[in-house]
């Protein structure tokens, strides 16, 4: 049964620990910026929420690649990037409505939420449990769209507030 990651905004304290831990896992180094999760804030209405791949069923950046270098694992339903065909072109990260899609400068590779092969480092060090792998269902769809309903209205007051 395919899982996902599920981010409870209400929850999230932004102390960045999933940042740390993602990257630690993934790139072995303590640099949030090679994450596969961040951390969103608005500061000016106290509100944090993690942001990360949204394994999306019609996955704009699988579409878009020009050598099918990112693939969906039907098994475990994430896009996963084989970086033996990848060129480099950096459309997928273009495309990715999240901005979930990184860059490492260093090896000169994207990079994108694989969910750790199915056991999600980020999930196991939130202390505050914001961040949950659960069972991909109607009703955890059902929380994921109220959750980003949410997230949009408080987004669009803070606009706002700003064209105040």
């Amino acid at each position: 049964m395919q899982k996902m990651i599920l981010a409870d905004s209400a929850k999230c304290t932004g102390c960045r620990t999933c940042e740390l831990v993602c990257a630690v896992k993934n790139e072995g180094i303590a640099n949030p910026a090679r994450a596969r999760v961040h951390i969103v804030r608005f500061e000016e209405i106290v509100f944090e929420v993690p942001m990360f791949c949204q394994q999306c069923e019609i996955a704009p950046c699988i579409s878009v690649c020009p050598v099918k270098a990112i693939k969906k694992d039907e098994v475990v339903g994430v896009g996963k990037i084989d970086h033996d065909r990848c060129i480099g072109c950096k459309m997928c990260m273009a495309v990715c409505p999240f901005g979930a899609i990184g860059f490492n400068p260093v090896n000169r590779r994207v990079f994108k939420c694989d969910h750790c092969g199915g056991d999600p480092t980020c999930v196991k060090f939130c202390e505050t449990q914001a961040l949950q792998y659960v069972e991909a269902s109607a009703v955890n769809m059902k929380k994921s769209r109220d959750s980003a309903k949410k997230l949009s209205e408080m987004l669009q007051k803070m606009g706002q507030e700003l064209r105040k």
